[in-house]
C-alpha cells in the first residue's frame, strides 16, 4: 500500500501532506477552545484529504515519460497552485479578509518569504500563526530536498556553478546515497534521511527558546521560522518574545545552517566533520557578516565620538550585537531583526541604514539550503574569477593553480554565475516597473521587488516602515508580489529550462 502511494505523482503526495497538516492547527485551536478556527482547519483537512484520495485513484495508472519535466512542473505547482488549497482554511478561519490576501499569505509562507499583509499580528488567531509557520517550515524542507534531489542533477539552483554531474551528496547518516537516475527514488531517499536532521534541529531550537522564556507557541513558530528562513513570528519578531538576548544568541547559532549545504550533506562521500571550515560558501558568509558588521559598528562609533558617548560601554556592545545579528539574519534571508538594532541610533544619533540589509538579502545564503537570494556560491565564483583576472593583469603569462575543479569554478562557474546575476537584475528591474505601474513610489517598488525575489519579506518593514507595508498594496500589486515570490524561490534559470523545447521532448 505504501509503495503504491509513493508511486503517485509528486504533487499528489504533497497535496495529501498539506491536507493532513491542517489537522495540527485544528488540534491546537481545539486546545485553546477556539472552536471556529478548529472547525475551519478540521473540515478543510477532511475535504482536501478526500479530494486528494479521489485524484490519486484517478491518476494512479498514469505514467510519467519525462521525470525531469514532471518534477520541475511539480515544484512550480507546489509554489504557485498548492497555496490555493492551503489558503482555504486560512480564509475561513480569519473571516474578515479576502481570498486573495489568504493566497498571498500562503505563497509567502511556502516560499519562505515571510511577507505578511497583516501589520498587526493580533488580528490573526494564534492557530493561524501556527499554520503560517508550519507551511513555511514544510516549504523550507521541500526546497531543501528538491534542491539536492532534483536541481543538482540538472545543474540548476546554483549547481550550474559547479561541474555538472560530478556532485555527490551524503546525508549525515550512516547510509550513503547513490546517484540514481530516477528522481522519485532520490526524493524519497533524501527526504527520509534529511527529515530527522531538519526536525531534530527545529525541536532543539524550540526547547532552547522555551527554556529561555518564550511561550510554547512563540518558541515553536520562531524555531520553525529560523530553520526555514521565513522570519514568521506570531508576536511581530523576536522582540515580542520573552527569550531576550539569550534567544537571539541561540537563533543566531542556528541560522548558520543556511550558510552552506555542507551542514546537511557532503559533496564527497566520506567527508570529515571539519569540511564546513573549508567550504567556500561558509567562509564567504562569515567574512561578509564580520566585514559588514564592522563597518556598521565603526559608523556608529564615529557618531558616538562626535556626541561624546564613547564611555557608554553597554550601548556599544548593544550596537555591535544588533548589527551582527541583523546582518546574519538578512544575509540568510531569515529577516529577524535584533532588539538592539535600533538602540545603536540612541547611542550614536545616526539612523541604522536599512539599505545595507537590503544588500545582504540580495546576496543570500548557501546553495541547497532554505535561504534565498543570489547565493553565496555564485558570489564566490565571481570573486575568484575577478581575483584571477586581476592577477593576470600583473602576471599575464601566469597559470591558475588550485587544481582542475578550481579552474572550472573560475571559468565556466563564473560565466554561469554572471548569467544568473544578469537575469536576476533584469527580474528586479521588471518587478520595479510592475510595482510602479500600480502606483507605488520608486523606493517602495525597489524594496518590494527585492524582498520578493530574495524571499526576504521582513526587509520591507525594516527599510520602509509600517507606513508603506504590504497591507497598503492593491490587488494588482499583490498578484505581482506573489509572482515575484514564486520566481525568486524557483529562480529564473528554472523558468527558462521549462520553456526549452528540448526539455519537453520525451
Amino acid at each position: 500500500m505504501l509503495q503504491r502511494v509513493l508511486a503517485l505523482p509528486f504533487i499528489i503526495i504533497l497535496m495529501g501532506i498539506g491536507a493532513a497538516s491542517m489537522l495540527i492547527p485544528a488540534l491546537h485551536a481545539a486546545a485553546l477552545h477556539d472552536h471556529h478556527v478548529a472547525r475551519s482547519f478540521f473540515f478543510s483537512g477532511l475535504l482536501f484529504l478526500t479530494i486528494t484520495v479521489f485524484v490519486g485513484i484517478a491518476v494512479s495508472n498514469n505514467s510519467l515519460p519525462n521525470q525531469n519535466r514532471s518534477h520541475l512542473l511539480a515544484i512550480l505547482s507546489v509554489l504557485a497552485v498548492l497555496p490555493i488549497m492551503l489558503a482555504f482554511p486560512f480564509y475561513v478561519a480569519v473571516g474578515n479578509t479576502s481570498f486573495l490576501n489568504s493566497y498571498v499569505e500562503m505563497v509567502s509562507s511556502i516560499t519562505t518569504t515571510g511577507a505578511t499583509l497583516f501589520d498587526d499580528p493580533n488580528r490573526l488567531p494564534k492557530s493561524v500563526h501556527l499554520w503560517r509557520a508550519l507551511v513555511a517550515w514544510m516549504g523550507g524542507f521541500f526546497i531543501l530536498v528538491t534542491a539536492i534531489a532534483i536541481m543538482a542533477p540538472m545543474s540548476l539552483g546554483g549547481f550550474e556553478v559547479l561541474s555538472s554531474g560530478e556532485a555527490r551528496f551524503r546525508a549525515k547518516t550512516s547510509i550513503d546515497v547513490v546517484w540514481i537516475s530516477d528522481g522519485s527514488v532520490r526524493l524519497r531517499r533524501y527526504a527520509s534521511q534529511l527529515f530527522p536532521i531538519y526536525a531534530s534541529l527545529t525541536a532543539a531550537l524550540w526547547l532552547f527558546l522555551l527554556v529561555l522564556g518564550d511561550t510554547p507557541l512563540v518558541a515553536l513558530c520562531h524555531a520553525m521560522s529560523t530553520l526555514s528562513t521565513s522570519g514568521i513570528s506570531p508576536v511581530g519578531g523576536l522582540h515580542g518574545g520573552g527569550s531576550g538576548w539569550g534567544g537571539e544568541i541561540v537563533v543566531f547559532l542556528f541560522m548558520i545552517f543556511a550558510f552552506s549545504r555542507q551542514t546537511f550533506s557532503s559533496d564527497q562521500v566520506g567527508g570529515d566533520y571539519w569540511r564546513i571550515l573549508r567550504d567556500p560558501e561558509f567562509k564567504m558568509g562569515v567574512f561578509l557578516v564580520l566585514f559588514v558588521t564592522t563597518l556598521l559598528f565603526l559608523r556608529h562609533w564615529i557618531g558616538a565620538l562626535e556626541v561624546n558617548e564613547l564611555g557608554n560601554a553597554r550601548a556599544a556592545i548593544e550596537a555591535f550585537w544588533g548589527a551582527l545579528f541583523s546582518v546574519m539574519s538578512f544575509l540568510t534571508t531569515t529577516g529577524f531583526e535584533s532588539v538592539d538594532w535600533n538602540k545603536a541610533r540612541d547611542w550614536s544619533g545616526l539612523a541604522s541604514p536599512g539599505i545595507v540589509l537590503l544588500g545582504m538579502c540580495l546576496i543570500g545564503g548557501g546553495v541547497a539550503t532554505t535561504a534565498g537570494g543570489v547565493k553565496l556560491l555564485r558570489v564566490y565564483a565571481l570573486y575568484k574569477h575577478g581575483a584571477r583576472e586581476m592577477e593576470r593583469m600583473i602576471h599575464p603569462t601566469s597559470v591558475g593553480g588550485a587544481g582542475t575543479a578550481a579552474r572550472r569554478l573560475r571559468r565556466q562557474g563564473a560565466y554561469a554565475a554572471w548569467v544568473f546575476f544578469m537575469l536576476y537584475t533584469i527580474s528586479i528591474t521588471v518587478g520595479v516597473l510592475a510595482f510602479s505601474l500600480t502606483g507605488q513610489s520608486f523606493e517602495s517598488s525597489m524594496v518590494f521587488s527585492i524582498a520578493a525575489l530574495s524571499t526576504t519579506g521582513p526587509v520591507a518593514d525594516n527599510v520602509l516602515g509600517h507606513i508603506n507595508s504590504y497591507g497598503t498594496l492593491n490587488d494588482v500589486a499583490k498578484y505581482i508580489l506573489a509572482i515575484g515570490m514564486v520566481l525568486g524561490r524557483l529562480e529564473t534559470l528554472v523558468i527558462i529550462a521549462l520553456f526549452n523545447p528540448n526539455f519537453w521532448r520525451s
